[in-house]
Order: structure tokens, then sequence, then C-alpha cells
């Protein structure tokens, strides 16, 4: 597509709504899903180190 302005541009042919939201729409998935997977593997981590530290209270060694 050739825009002749950048008001055309943003204007997307009077479909502007619907195009740029539905970029805005997967942008807040994207980082929506991000955060999620930050946040999962925050927690993983601190039961990896609290099933890590339990198995070294009991005395047992764990495999590395």
């Amino acid at each position: 597509m050739n825009w002749g302005s950048w008001s055309a541009f943003w204007h997307m042919g009077g479909y502007a709504f619907y195009v740029w939201g539905s970029y805005a729409v997967t942008l807040l998935c994207v980082v929506g899903e991000c955060l999620l997977l930050a946040h999962r593997r925050r927690t993983l981590l601190k039961t990896l180190n609290q099933m890590h530290r339990l198995g070294n209270q009991d005395g047992n060694e764990t495999p590395t």
C-alpha cells in the first residue's frame, strides 16, 4: 500500500479503529504473556530453591 501522507497512514482508509485496535490488543496479549512467563519462572525458581534447601536440611544430597 502507498500512503500519501502520515495522516492517511494513521487513518488507514477509515479502518483505523480496527487496525490500531488489533495492534493494541495483540501488544497487550504479548506483554501479558511475557509478564506471566516471568512470574511463572520466578515461582518455579523459588520452589526449586526451597526444595534444594529442604533436601540439604534433611542431610540428603541432591544430584547436581
